[in-house]
């Protein structure tokens, strides 16, 4: 039998907590089975309302060797200040999540709840790998050669250093090819032309040490190759990379507003739309927070995932098996031995 992996499910966390958390767990075991992966599931948060969602789903009774409830008091809201949450919420799901990882209680942790303190929470409590500055969240878009590419950093770190673009390189070229498959992913800096000496000087700098080390450098990449998929990875600071992601993800909201617009009442243009919206569907699915998960925290001793909000059952299912591969890829332990190479 395969090795056992524990993921702890911040049932506390979210817009539809803890509805959506738990079911998605109950999706994951589900899957599992199927999939071959041996994997327990830990709820954390008001145990109140976690068990009689738990018990009455049609596969309790199947995986309930399988589930496993932490009682937590508090919650992390999503108005919350990170540090303040961390301070005085120590009862909460996510601090007593967090700490449940760091104390090996689990494999991995995934919360859909308040970003900055997931990411607070989880560098101070969980420390980061040596070697790292900070930690980057990175998120994969979908783009033309039907390949995702995987942009960081999405929201971390809003001014970056060159050496922070370089660690971020390295993170990302190590997940890409843990979860893509890819052997040496090309890496892009994002920038405003493509001539070593455009942008700031953190930028020209950054464009030296990466076009000076073993990665496979692309070179600089604007805006508009991000989704055309020019490279692999693609490397910036936390406020491009979080606009690029929310830009990219109205896109499908965008469609959805004005293709019926454009739609005439014939029956000609009715049987053209009848073909065309299912293709679209296809095409932006990959901007669909359900297909792909979450978003991996990366540079933290441990597995966190990342979820929106509002993350419907189905992606929680996504952020749990991510998290899995990531643990069954050692993600974190292949930073940490790259960037004792620097």
């Amino acid at each position: 039998m395969k090795k056992k992996i524990r993921i702890i499910v911040d049932a506390m966390g979210g817009d539809f907590a803890p509805h959506n958390e738990v079911e998605g767990g109950l999706l994951a075991l589900q899957a599992s089975k199927s999939n071959d992966i041996n994997l327990d599931i830990i709820y954390i948060g008001d145990s109140s309302k976690i068990e009689p969602i738990v018990s009455s789903s049609s596969l309790y009774d199947e995986f309930s060797e399988h589930i496993t409830i932490v009682a937590a008091k508090e919650i992390v809201a999503m108005h919350d200040d990170p540090i303040q949450a961390l301070k005085t919420k120590k009862e909460s799901s996510m601090v007593k999540g967090i700490q449940l990882l760091k104390d090996g209680g689990a494999d991995g942790y995934i919360s859909a709840g308040n970003t900055g303190a997931t990411l607070t929470i989880a560098t101070m409590i969980l420390g980061r790998i040596e070697g790292v500055s900070r930690p980057t969240i990175g998120a994969f878009l979908p783009t033309s050669q039907k390949k995702p590419v995987l942009l960081l950093d999405v929201g971390a770190t809003i001014d970056c250093h060159s050496r922070y673009l370089f660690e971020y390189a390295i993170m990302g070229s190590i997940y890409s090819k843990a979860i893509q498959g890819i052997d040496k992913p090309s890496i892009g800096l994002l920038n405003v032309g493509e001539e070593d000496t455009k942008g700031g000087a953190e930028r020209v700098d950054a464009y030296k040490q990466l076009q000076e080390s073993s990665m496979n450098f692309f070179g600089n990449v604007e805006g508009g190759d991000v989704l055309l998929g020019k490279t692999d990875v693609v490397v910036t600071d936390g406020f491009s990379g979080n606009c690029i992601l929310k830009f990219a993800e109205g896109f499908p909201k965008m469609f959805a507003e004005l293709i019926p617009q454009y739609v005439c009442k014939s029956s000609d243009r009715g049987t053209d739309m009848n073909v065309v919206v299912p293709v679209l569907k296809d095409m932006l699915s990959g901007l669909n927070a359900e297909e792909y998960g979450g978003v991996p925290l990366l540079g933290v001793k441990g597995t966190v995932i990342i979820g929106h909000g509002n993350s419907t059952p189905r992606t929680i299912m996504m952020m749990i098996f991510s998290a899995v591969t990531a643990i069954e890829k050692e993600v974190d332990k292949k930073i940490e031995a790259e960037l004792k190479k620097k």
